[in-house]
């Protein structure tokens, strides 16, 4: 099967294309013919040297892909060939065959164009483990307002159409006015540019004052103490990525006095039974919504798995609006 390889060129990764002897699945997994594989800022940081795969994973990028069961191994079941299934991974899917854990794959609805369902493993469980899941998350709940940082990105895009989907009030930030708009046509019900606007007022003043019940934050040190200052008394946020720095100085003071909470998590490195429990949560909570379509993946563009490097240069660029998609070319 074909691959994409991470090369160490003088220093620096570069991806290009090889081939290996196709997986076969053990006890317990599946081996899916990748129909599509979607492109994550995990996997930019992955090919730099700074996000190393989990021991046991395959040393190549990928952590989420869509396609069709063509083998299964020993002991499993409610999996068959033949399956459209879109699933979760430590790493490796860029690649034509996958080898996944039975335990970590979502039935794509009939109705889900199957190359586009690529897009959704990776924020629908990262998501569902951050916001909704009451042991490990949040627990945002219906009536509740939400701020999304990165409205416009691949968890953001999911997370805004989800959260309206469940009955939350979104305040979504994004740069500029075609992709504030295109949050609002996501369901949005405040958009706050970040290049001209302050989101800590914006967010006060949709909620009278009170401010927002959970933060999903993206920026990470930058915002911090923002983050604290727009929460409402009780009020949880939820960092999941580090892209303006990691380190900052918190006003415990503030945090005591709101009584609020400060969640972190990551979801590649969580082991095994706890990747299943967060997908068989997604299978409850959140796939109901892409099955009836008020949830839908939100693809900027599709590109060639040979072109994995300028998928990766239109992630880089920060104007993809949505997810970006491999698809591996065939014979």
């Amino acid at each position: 099967m074909r691959f994409v390889t991470i090369i160490d060129d003088d220093g620096e990764g570069r991806l290009a294309l090889a081939d290996r002897a196709a997986p076969v699945p053990g006890p317990g997994e599946v081996l899916v013919q990748v129909a599509g594989a979607g492109v994550n800022n995990a996997d930019l940081l992955q090919v730099a040297g700074r996000y190393p795969a989990p021991a046991g994973a395959p040393d190549w990028p990928g952590l989420e892909v869509s396609g069709t069961v063509t083998a299964v191994g020993a002991g499993v079941g409610g999996v068959v060939v033949g399956d459209r299934v879109a699933a979760l991974l430590a790493g490796g899917g860029y690649a034509e065959q996958v080898v996944v854990p039975a335990a970590q794959v979502l039935a794509v609805p009939p109705a889900l164009d199957l190359v586009d369902a690529a897009a959704l493993p990776e924020a629908a469980c990262t998501v569902w483990s951050t916001l909704w899941s009451p042991e490990l998350g949040a627990g945002l709940r219906a009536g509740e307002w939400l701020l999304v940082h990165g409205g416009s990105g691949g968890v953001g895009s999911f997370t805004v159409q989800a959260a309206k989907a469940s009955g939350v009030h979104v305040v979504a930030t994004a740069g500029g006015p075609e992709r504030t708009a295109r949050c609002r046509e996501l369901g949005a019900d405040v958009v706050v540019d970040h290049h001209t606007e302050d989101f800590v007022d914006a967010a006060r003043r949709a909620t009278r004052g009170r401010g927002v019940d959970v933060v999903l934050d993206v920026v990470g040190a930058a915002y911090l103490g923002r983050n604290l200052d727009v929460l409402a008394t009780g009020g949880r946020l939820a960092v999941i990525g580090l892209q303006q720095g990691r380190r900052a100085e918190l006003d415990l003071g503030l945090l005591l006095a709101k009584r609020a909470r400060v969640l972190g998590t990551t979801l590649r490195s969580r082991p095994a039974d706890e990747k299943a429990a967060v997908v068989a949560g997604v299978a409850r909570g959140l796939w109901p919504l892409v099955a009836t379509g008020a949830v839908r993946p939100v693809v900027a563009e599709r590109v060639p798995l040979s072109e994995a490097g300028r998928a990766h240069e239109l992630l880089r660029a920060g104007t993809v609006f949505g997810k970006v998609v491999l698809v591996p070319e065939r014979p």
